[in-house]
């Protein structure tokens, strides 16, 4: 079975908004401890853990209702691309160990980035 480009492009999206909010609200509602425990090793308690885990948390799902939209998606992509790179970084100064984490937390990003890459690409042919 082929799929035209511009239903794997929607897939895509679809994909990658499942991701964003389901981790979104998997950080806010069903394990927000795992937040505060990496954050906690760190030395990052408190409010500003707070503010990291459930702001973090709502900056996912809002990614992931963007994508929905398929308003400004190049600049959603940007957008996306910026907080995994974030995301790493900070996991990276945290822990650098979460490199090496058999379920593969930072590496799974590679992918992801290249499918947003993928989705932003299409965009871009869409609107010429």
């Amino acid at each position: 079975m082929i799929i035209k480009a511009h239903k794997l492009d929607l897939y895509a999206s679809y994909s990658l908004a499942f991701v964003w909010m389901f981790t979104g609200l998997t950080s806010v509602f069903f394990a927000p401890e795992v937040g505060f425990d990496i954050l906690a090793s760190a030395d990052i308690t408190g409010l500003v853990a707070q503010a990291a885990v459930y702001g973090g948390g709502a900056l996912d799902v809002a990614l992931g209702l963007w994508i929905l939209t398929r308003r400004n998606v190049r600049l959603c992509c940007l957008v996306q691309v910026s907080v995994i790179l974030v995301y790493s970084a900070l996991l990276t100064l945290i822990d650098a160990s979460f490199w090496l984490h058999p379920f593969g937390p930072v590496t799974k990003n590679f992918p992801i980035i290249l499918l947003i890459i993928c989705v932003y690409h299409n965009a871009a042919e869409s609107e010429k």
